[in-house]
């Protein structure tokens, strides 16, 4: 089974464009997958809620409602790793797919031979695999 990894930004998409990521993660991947994020995500979700604004703020509430009622698997990291570094520390080149829409990330994952979940034109996902 595939895991598929979602980044701290991916998570606000329903959010900030109203897009259902998850309806579109099983579109996209037709074979058994198990959606997860990691510790870090979850933390860097909250500190946003906390002390982001308006929309952002919104986004991240809505994305820390969303991992809970999807009963989406988290992944403990490492603790002195931020969370774009435990995310490249966790995926698996060749077995795992992370959903990001970070430019930086997602060449460095690139670069590591990890499969990539994105959102076009602000509307749908498309998958890109290694």
């Amino acid at each position: 089974m595939r895991r598929i990894i979602l980044d701290t930004n991916f998570l606000m998409i329903p959010g900030s464009l109203g897009v259902d990521i998850f309806s579109e993660i099983e579109r996209v991947a037709s074979f058994a997958h198990e959606v997860c994020v990691v510790s870090k995500t979850m933390d860097e979700l909250a500190e946003i809620a906390l002390r982001g604004r308006g929309k952002e703020s919104r986004s991240a509430k809505l994305a820390l409602e969303l991992v809970k009622a999807k009963k989406i698997i988290i992944i403990e990291g490492k603790t002195n790793l931020n969370a774009d570094q435990s995310l490249v520390e966790e995926a698996r080149p060749g077995q795992d797919i992370v959903a990001t829409q970070d430019r930086e990330l997602k060449r460095e994952l690139k670069q590591l031979g990890v499969s990539l979940l994105v959102l076009r034109k602000k509307k749908f996902l498309n998958m890109t695999e290694t």
